[in-house]
């Protein structure tokens, strides 16, 4: 390690010292100080360490976190991002907290799409986990294949690394690349070919345009699918769901290559994390039992599905930041079989996206079929979003203009169970008032 290197660690943990220490919380501040005097502090950091990369635009923080708890029983401790600080300084400040070892370790992390290209300059993953692409931040990554170019530029700065892919993503499916790939997907069900629904995107067929027919569409351009015009169709999968036995709003029971897993967290979209974490457990050869074990243990993670309880309330958290995830989440409360109050927290800052629109993408008309006994907007952007949800239902929507008063909102919620559905500095926001208010822990561990 050079004197440079040795000072960037010293400085970077010192700093994640003193925030654990006198403020009991951790940041990405260890890691800017580090990366700030040794730009390439991050290769030394993680010598030593087998590294698997989880990215994809929606579903990276449960598949980390499902990973995470099977390898921990096959492995040990695992370094790993639990709370999302999936940029280079987040990435850099999970190093040094995480010190070093004389032995061979295992890291699990999330990483953003458009900074994989940065980050593996300087690390040297095993294994890459593609979750999906859908359309989401317009303003930073672009158009869908332009996010695909990011994490294909990523993955072939580790060429040896083996890639395991959704499958289900036309996308996935539509080049050569560098790096050996493997696929998983659903099985479960097939029936004739049709189309998927008309506001869906990412259906075009990679070669010749036309657009994409499904034996089986899970949700969004997700699925069996197949070109009638050229023959193009989903590659054989490796890892594949066969059975779905039990989905609710807060866990969920199926079957993957002959074995039979649940869950903690509810939602079709997040049996997808469960099924990448298999496809990541079966790579590495782990028995059953390990995985299994992995998954009895599973929770929701830092504001996805996260609940707590206000007086004799219940509330849970659930991150959305585009359209897809927000119809997804409303297909997972579709599933409760109880009434509840919606709370919709909408931000604008860098880390969400500052363009909003997407919101109007989102089937928000879903909640007309849906319990619920009342509606409160709040963030940076509340007026948007209770525009949105007026639009939406013909219903009176609250508006709380100061996110500070949301612990009182709750509390006079009116019904005992709560939705919060925010984008993502809104729901760190939310967290830091509720964990203030000692509703919540300030810090979730994966």
């Amino acid at each position: 390690m050079t004197f440079r290197s040795t000072l960037a660690k010293a400085a970077g943990q010192s700093s994640a010292f003193v925030l654990q220490r006198f403020f009991h919380r951790g940041s990405t501040l260890p890691g800017r100080i580090a990366l700030k005097i040794d730009p390439k502090i991050l290769g030394e950091l993680t010598k030593n360490t087998e590294i698997i990369v989880v990215t994809g635009t929606n579903g990276k923080t449960l598949t980390t976190a499902l990973t995470v708890g099977i390898l921990e029983h096959a492995f040990g401790k695992i370094i790993t991002n639990p709370t999302g600080a999936n940029m280079i300084t987040g990435i850099v400040s999970t190093f040094l907290k995480a010190g070093k070892s004389r032995s061979k370790r295992y890291a699990v992390l999330e990483i953003d799409e458009a900074s994989l290209p940065k980050i593996t300059r300087f690390i040297t993953p095993s294994l890459f986990v593609f979750t999906n692409i859908f359309r989401d931040q317009m303003d930073r990554y672009g158009e869908i294949y332009t996010t695909y170019d990011l994490i294909c530029e990523g993955a072939a700065h580790a060429p040896q690394a083996t890639i395991l892919a959704n499958g289900d993503s036309p996308i996935f499916n539509s080049k050569k690349l560098l790096n050996p790939v493997k696929y998983y997907g659903f099985n479960h069900e097939t029936h004739a070919p049709k189309r998927a629904h008309y506001n869906t995107e990412g259906v075009l067929c990679p070669n010749c345009q036309h657009i994409l027919d499904y034996k089986l569409n899970t949700y969004a351009n997700l699925g069996d699918y197949i070109c009638e015009n050229c023959g193009f169709t989903r590659p054989a999968l490796d890892t594949e769901l066969t059975k779905l036995d039990e989905i609710t709003e807060h866990s969920s029971t199926f079957t993957i290559d002959d074995n039979t897993y649940s869950i903690n967290v509810g939602g079709l979209y997040n049996i997808y994390n469960a099924l990448a974490a298999v496809a990541v457990a079966e790579h590495l050869q782990l028995p059953t039992e390990t995985i299994k074990k992995g998954f009895d243990e599973s929770k929701a993670v830092f504001g996805r599905q996260e609940t707590f309880q206000v007086g004799k309330k219940t509330a849970t958290i659930v991150l959305i930041k585009n359209p897809v995830g927000a119809n997804q989440a409303l297909e997972m409360m579709a599933l409760a079989p109880y009434d509840f109050s919606l709370v919709a927290l909408l931000n604008a800052n860098y880390a969400d996206g500052i363009d909003t629109s997407w919101i109007w993408d989102a089937n928000f008309e879903r909640l007309n079929d849906l319990q619920i006994s009342d509606i409160t907007a709040s963030g940076v952007r509340a007026s948007e979003m209770a525009r949105r949800l007026k639009v939406a239902t013909s219903r009176e929507i609250n508006t709380l203009q100061a996110l500070v008063d949301l612990p009182q909102a709750l509390s006079s919620a009116k019904s005992n169970h709560i939705y919060i559905l925010a984008t993502y500095t809104a729901m760190l926001e939310a967290r830091e008032i509720l964990a203030q208010a000692g509703l919540i822990k300030k810090e979730m561990k994966a």
